[in-house]
């Protein structure tokens, strides 16, 4: 008994050093996407191809709003790794700054739902509605695991990233089983999304008291610099979820249904490595780290998308069954295309993040190229496969600018300025 008790306490608390590490942020991580893509898979097989379609516009939709999410965090993260000794500062005014843009931003996509409902062709501005009230908490969580990212307080940051995603899987598949509507499955995620700010406000509710103050982390400065780094996020963000809303607006619905249906693999693929983007951020903000940070990076984020395109090209048939089953049956041979397409968006994800850490800002603008270009080529798509085939090589291409754009930012010979705003742009 002694001996079992024994075990049982060391295994708790190697559990706990798990947690409290930033291997524990992987396994948080790892679950909340498999959490948030389960629920995916489970609507777009309980409401078919048409219904899911719109659910899967609503979901792209709250992944670009979500910007303003990653930049508040993005900006906590930098700042207090950068300045520890101002956590406390840094801390009270990135929490103001995170409950006034939530404030905006829900006030905002409210106004816009007319317009959202009638782009996105949902049955009704109910959903429209709903997405806006779940920009609200999605918001202030994005201050919340900033601060907790900075201060490497990983196992409540981990905590915060699993109350993103299993809620989203548990209470949005109850209202999907009740009622297979876009207004009932959206009503279901926006439920969901108040817990990991609960969790958030729980982690933060002791706030550090004291330490240095400075006027680089007032309000105007912090301010600036979510903005910028939103406005940077952005780019990417538009980039990996315009390809659903041009679907929508120029395939059918049945084929809009399929090509949604493939881009849960792609999301899967872009998602899988976004612990890696976590944990590099940090060193990717300080001038000694940045390069073998994103070399390294860059290495594991492309393994890991070659090793799900293999997977998608030889086990396709058992792919089939998390993308959505016999209904979907039409994109069966273009999965590894799919996957593919997740692969260089998350490569293009790693590379816009280390524009942020070293706070550059003309990069960005390659992305909002291959925006352009997609929008401009939309009235010459007129099949699933030409619109495929479309956004993987705007990406491609993209992948290839930003690279060579990187590797001339961060040769060895390049002197940069520090982390703090004014290091120079590119």
């Amino acid at each position: 008994m002694t001996s079992t008790r024994a075990s049982s306490a060391a295994d708790a608390t190697g559990l706990r050093r798990l947690l409290r590490g930033s291997a524990g942020i992987a396994l948080a991580m790892a679950v909340m996407n498999v959490a948030t893509y389960a629920f995916q898979m489970v609507a777009a097989r309980l409401m078919g191809p048409t219904a899911y379609g719109a659910i899967a516009s609503l979901m792209a939709l709250m992944m670009v709003i979500a910007v303003l999410q990653l930049g508040l965090q993005a900006t906590a993260a930098r700042r207090i790794a950068a300045s520890p000794q101002n956590v406390a500062q840094i801390e009270r005014v990135m929490l103001l700054t995170t409950y006034r843009a939530a404030a905006a931003l829900g006030v905002l996509m409210l106004l816009a739902s007319p317009a959202v409902w009638l782009l996105l062709r949902l049955d009704s501005v109910v959903p429209a509605l709903l997405l806006a009230v779940a920009a609200v908490p999605l918001t202030i969580m994005g201050g919340q695991a900033g601060i907790l990212q900075g201060e490497r307080r990983w196992q409540a940051l981990g905590l915060l990233y699993l109350g993103m995603g299993v809620p989203r899987l548990a209470i949005g598949t109850s209202f999907i089983l009740w009622r297979p509507t876009e207004t009932s499955a959206m009503f279901g995620v926006m439920l969901a999304m108040f817990v990991p700010a609960v969790i958030g406000a729980v982690a933060l509710r002791h706030g550090r008291a004291h330490g240095e103050s400075s006027d680089d982390h007032a309000l105007r400065p912090v301010g600036h610099e979510v903005l910028r780094n939103s406005t940077a996020l952005l780019a990417f963000f538009v980039l990996s979820n315009a390809d659903i809303v041009v679907a929508r607006n120029v395939l059918d619905s049945h084929q809009a249904g399929l090509y949604a249906g493939g881009l849960i693999l792609t999301k899967a693929v872009l998602f899988l490595p976004q612990f890696v983007v976590v944990i590099a951020f940090p060193s990717m903000s300080s001038l000694g780290e940045r390069r073998r940070a994103l070399v390294h990076s860059l290495a594991l984020t492309m393994a890991l998308g070659g090793a799900c395109t293999l997977a998608a090209l030889l086990v396709s048939p058992l792919a089939m069954q998390f993308i959505g089953g016999a209904e979907y049956a039409e994109v069966e041979d273009r999965l590894w295309a799919f996957a593919v397409l997740g692969t260089l968006l998350s490569v293009l994800q790693l590379l816009v993040y280390s524009v942020v850490a070293r706070q550059g800002t003309k990069s960005t603008y390659v992305a909002w190229l291959g925006v352009a270009g997609l929008v401009l080529g939309a009235p010459w798509i007129a099949t699933l496969d030409r619109l495929l085939t479309t956004v993987t090589v705007i990406d491609a291409v993209l992948c290839c600018a930003l690279l060579a754009l990187s590797a001339w930012r961060l040769r060895p010979a390049t002197s940069q300025a520090g982390t703090l705003p004014g290091a120079p742009p590119g």
